[in-house]
């Protein structure tokens, strides 16, 4: 795991200065070293820090390059088939190909050299992120993953190319102040994360998962993105060619999957562990390690001092059946705060996913004792386990029968009474297992389930992810909010929806938000499947890998993740959505291995979660932050929202009607950014936090 940086100017002269700046920003992703090289017949450089893995020694240093001299390269990630592709090459070129250290990357370039780039591509299995210099044509390729696990960011600045792992790289680049972009700020607010191939920035861009973008003359094109790798396409052949066994094979076929996933993952020359919260997924990968190790794996995970949203006495239960050295630690709302401060700096641009920090928490204990930590990450998009996958058709189908000017009255109905008096109202029905109120709040128990972020299929919600709408008058509003919704894509859309009209909090709006799209997207029988696919190439790269990268590289650990290799994906996409979603349960397949390792009564249980009070939180100890940062005043010098608006769900929430914690979090978060990110337009300024872009001497410098 590391960092890369560069930039193609033709016109450069002296590229130290650009070039050492944007690559120290990213030292705490690659804290063991930096190395440098400038092409100077073409102008462009490159740059790498190193988080060493595998070959330790000088020998796995970036940027490298081909034994023929054609190619350079500098490269972000892991590829864990690396053995296997080195037989390959050698095999290829009967011996000849000099392979001198153990290192993934010189495979990576030995591969490309022999088997060409789109091809080698196709043979790697892992995360990745590379910038590849051909010197021979003048063309540089962007690559990205396939599910977009690693990062990698690009820009025009005029005629001058800027690439990196995180934008503070090209933030860092002499010159370049982007101007922000209003609608990726006005998707942002409904969704807590910027979408798709677009960031906070104008003319800033992601390079989209499974894509290549080559560029050949920067004075004169832009360059051309080319996927060399489709998440439609895997799914639409899933459906051509169905698993055709019976459950139990397919158990045993998904197994075999999974332990090889597991065991590619598990290869490091430092030391290893994983994340683990007691869930389905969390405990399927410790499980499948622990199976093929020889001696008790490290396991680590977090819980609150408040019980409600503790379960680190579930994690420490799986953790002495399976026999792991589990280290625990018992989080106080101090530390938890103490991480707040240093969100907008980890995470670049806006991003309001509050488990973001017990991700980042959870991160910092591993790190103390491994480098490298296995999570269980991608379960519920690959096999069906949010509630929205497991009870949204069954909602909609019961909604659409209404037709929709009835929805449309009973959902302004409901909001006639605010969520307290809809409390009080049913606490005066009696809370018997058979009063009327006990048996409307079973009845909204399926509303609760489709809150947006909420957590995943009974009984396992997602890591870290507390629930919400916990009184009724709540889920009544909720209800209310999707009663209008007029098909089942608008439906989605407000499931992923922290706050749906955010957009109209925003400033000098002159089009519509920034969403998520979804490209050709497969035909598919149900539409379960059709939002796990949405998940899987949008919600999953935007929110879920991206919380979970900058956390753990924000203190320099490697997070793996083996339920996304992308044969375990190909394979879940075999198997029809009975074996995935049945009833009520989501990861049914998943829970089917599980179960072969772990008595089922061990993890099939009503999770309470850790998650972040943000309720609690904002109306007490950060009370005083968030009104510094919603001053009316405030909000119109800086020009990007409405403060009126803002101020609303500020009054509404303080005032105990109504939770509106999870909106506020969205504002607060881009309010954050932008007095770190961009002090000149917030009140005072502040500069990135300590240590994450502080200069230091290059150990290494090319120039060829």
């Amino acid at each position: 795991m590391c960092g890369l940086a560069g930039f193609w100017d033709r016109r450069c002269v002296r590229f130290e200065p650009a070039i050492f700046a944007m690559t120290n920003a990213l030292r705490h992703r690659g804290p063991d070293g930096a190395g440098y090289w400038f092409d100077g017949r073409h102008g462009l450089a490159l740059g790498h820090r190193r988080l060493a893995i595998l070959d330790c020694s000088d020998r796995g240093r970036q940027p490298m390059f081909s034994a023929d001299g054609r190619w350079a390269l500098v490269y972000n990630g892991e590829v864990y088939n690396f053995a296997e592709l080195k037989a390959r090459v050698l095999e290829a070129t009967r011996g000849s190909y000099p392979l001198v250290g153990g290192s993934d990357t010189e495979v990576i370039l030995g591969a490309v050299q022999t088997f060409g780039l789109e091809e080698s591509l196709r043979q790697m299995v892992g995360m990745f992120a590379m910038a590849l210099w051909d010197r021979e044509r003048a063309e540089l390729h962007l690559v990205r993953d396939r599910l977009g696990i690693k990062p990698l960011y690009w820009a025009w600045h005029g005629q001058v190319l800027l690439f990196g792992s995180e934008l503070k790289a090209l933030r860092n680049y002499p010159g370049f102040e982007p101007e922000i972009d209003r609608r990726a700020l006005a998707g942002f607010l409904s969704r807590s994360a910027v979408g798709g191939a677009h960031t906070i920035y104008e003319g800033v861009y992601k390079v989209r998962p499974g894509a290549m973008l080559t560029i050949r003359d920067p004075g004169k094109e832009r360059g051309e993105e080319h996927r060399w790798w489709r998440a439609e396409e895997v799914v639409a052949l899933g459906v051509r060619s169905p698993f055709m066994g019976d459950e139990e094979q397919a158990t045993d076929e998904l197994e075999r999957e999974l332990r090889r996933a597991v065991g590619q993952r598990m290869v490091a020359d430092v030391p290893l562990g994983a994340f683990l919260s007691g869930g389905i997924d969390s405990t399927t990968v410790v499980a499948l390690m622990q199976a093929q190790s020889g001696r008790p794996i490290q396991t680590f995970s977090i819980g609150n001092a408040k019980a409600r949203y503790n379960e680190a006495d579930d994690a420490a239960r799986v953790a002495r059946f399976l026999g792991t050295e589990h280290t625990s630690l018992i989080v106080e709302p101090s530390d938890a705060l103490a991480v707040i401060d240093r969100l907008p700096t980890l995470y670049d641009e806006p991003f309001a996913d509050a488990s973001q920090i017990p991700t980042f928490l959870v991160s910092q204990l591993a790190r103390q004792k491994v480098t490298v930590a296995l999570s269980g990450d991608g379960g519920d998009e690959v096999f069906g386990g949010y509630n929205r996958h497991v009870w949204g058709p069954p909602i909609w189908e019961g909604m659409s029968r209404v037709p929709a000017p009835l929805r449309e009255q009973v959902g302004r109905a409901l909001l006639w009474l605010s969520p307290g008096q809809w409390e009080a109202l049913f606490a005066s029905l009696g809370e018997g297992a058979l009063s009327p109120g006990a048996r409307v709040r079973r009845l909204l128990d399926g509303v609760r389930e489709l809150v947006p972020g909420a957590s995943s299929s009974s009984p396992e919600p997602a890591p870290f992810t507390p629930g919400r709408l916990r009184l009724i008058g709540d889920k009544l509003h909720k209800l209310a909010e999707l009663l209008d919704t007029p098909d089942a894509e608008d439906l989605y859309r407000r499931l992923l929806a922290n706050w749906p009209t955010g957009h109209l909090a925003v400033r000098d709006l002159q089009e519509p938000p920034r969403t998520w799209s979804w490209e050709q997207e497969p035909q598919v029988a149900s539409l379960a499947e059709r939002w796990m696919y949405r998940d899987l190439v949008g919600y999953l790269p935007d929110d879920i890998l991206t919380k979970v990268d900058r956390a753990s590289m924000g203190v320099s650990l490697e997070a793996r993740v083996p339920l996304l290799d992308h044969r375990v994906v190909a394979f879940a996409w075999r198997l029809p959505l009975g074996m995935k979603v049945r009833g009520r349960e989501g990861k049914h397949i998943l829970r089917r291995v599980l179960y072969r390792y772990v008595p089922r009564a061990l993890v099939e249980r009503p999770k309470m979660g850790f998650g972040v009070p943000l309720d609690a939180w904002l109306r007490a100890e950060l009370r005083p932050w968030a009104e510094e940062l919603l001053r009316p005043e405030r909000l119109e010098r800086e020009g990007f929202l409405h403060p009126e608006p803002v101020r609303a769900i500020w009054r509404e929430h303080l005032s105990g009607k109504r939770s509106r914690a999870y909106e506020l979090w969205n504002v607060l978060m881009f309010q954050a950014w932008l007095e770190r990110q961009h002090p000149t337009r917030s009140r005072r300024a502040a500069g990135h936090s300590p240590g994450l872009t502080q200069m230091d001497a290059p150990s290494m410098v090319g120039r060829r």
